[in-house]
């Protein structure tokens, strides 16, 4: 005999047929909010929003399906919510939860981190080493159509650390000083990219061609100028604005990969060595001010405390589902160790960025 019918009170047989009943996934049929409790993770900020089951026999799958509007308003507020002790297991449960928020999802193009696709539009958070951190940074905002919702799930968690720290860019943007923010509003920022260096992706691998004819068809279409070098090395550039206003808060973010990937921000070692192999003008990434001009390195550092001070971070567990307001929310992740396996969806593409440059 099992614990549960060890410890249940006596009761006629019929009642134990209801109850084993009981057992199997509660299926909704409306908005159920008492089924759950909605609280943030951290007493003292909004971001994340943990929703966990009251109810062992929730379907997880069809209670976020019923509640998309509840999710997508709780999004809005706090920018990202943490689905946990939901049972959820691999990448079966990861695409059916993502599926059952309505996003559609996205391919993962014009990427820069190596990753593994797994399924229809999932994909390993990054391949990248784990003794190297992955900044804060909002997903693929340098491109002209981004993902406005990215998830998150946890399949196996580090032996040690590996978080994936969020931040708010709301926060973010009001922290930076004005003067700095005022610079980057009226000039945008300006990314340049070089491939067949020896390091980062190759472009037929961030940008899914295979020809040089596609890829510039691609690149045409996406505003990015390119250059080739010589057979082998291609040269990419792109500006965009570096603040955004959210399409649907009209909320201003600072949105952006200016610190995230500007030269100061390299590990030192690693920058030296860029430096004296490369050059300055031939790192795998670079940025600038829209109109060309450097960064100087105290301003990436200004931003790089700007994010610090708002950054937030949790534990994974097991099963644990993040989903994130791509245009609210940073993420980035922490060095580990351990095998830690966390996998990620993207998609709800969006380009509209509310501002142009100089505003």
């Amino acid at each position: 005999m099992n614990e549960t019918a060890q410890n249940a009170p006596s009761a006629p047989k019929r009642d134990w047929s209801a109850r084993r009943k009981s057992l199997r996934p509660m299926s909704i049929g409306g908005p159920q909010l008492d089924l759950v409790e909605v609280e943030p993770l951290h007493s003292d900020q909004g971001l994340p929003v943990v929703i966990r089951p009251r109810v062992r026999s929730l379907d997880p799958f069809a209670w976020v399906e019923s509640n998309r509007a509840f999710i997508e308003e709780k999004l809005l507020e706090s920018g990202g919510i943490l689905f946990r002790d939901f049972g959820l297991r691999g990448p079966v449960d990861f695409e059916r939860l993502v599926d059952a928020t309505g996003v559609k999802r996205m391919f993962y193009v014009e990427g820069a981190t190596p990753r593994t696709q797994l399924g229809e539009k999932i994909y390993t958070s990054t391949d990248f080493p784990s003794d190297q951190v992955i900044a804060p940074h909002n997903e693929l905002c340098y491109v002209k159509t981004w993902p406005q919702k990215i998830f998150f799930f946890c399949v196996i968690p580090a032996q040690t650390e590996g978080a994936t720290p969020i931040v708010d860019v709301r926060s973010v943007y009001r922290d930076i000083d004005p003067e700095v923010r005022q610079e980057f509003e009226a000039k945008g920022w300006m990314l340049r990219r070089n491939f067949g260096m020896g390091f980062g992706p190759a472009w037929q691998v961030s940008y899914r061609v295979e020809t040089r004819a596609q890829l510039e068809s691609y690149l045409e279409e996406a505003d990015v100028r390119f250059e080739w070098l010589d057979e082998v090395r291609l040269r990419t550039t792109q500006i965009r604005p570096a603040v955004a206003k959210h399409p649907e808060t009209g909320e201003m973010l600072w949105f952006n990969h200016i610190a995230f990937w500007h030269e100061s921000s390299l590990e030192p070692s690693l920058r030296e060595m860029f430096q004296r192999e490369l050059g300055i003008e031939n790192l795998p990434y670079n940025t600038y001010f829209g109109d060309g001009t450097p960064i100087c390195a105290d301003v990436a550092a200004e931003l790089r405390r700007a994010y610090s001070a708002n950054l937030t971070s949790f534990p994974w567990l097991e099963g644990d589902a993040l989903m994130l307001d791509n245009m609210l929310a940073a993420h980035g992740r922490q060095a580990f160790t351990g095998e830690r396996k966390v996998l990620t969806a993207m998609g709800q593409a969006c380009s509209d960025r509310g501002v142009s440059l100089g505003n």
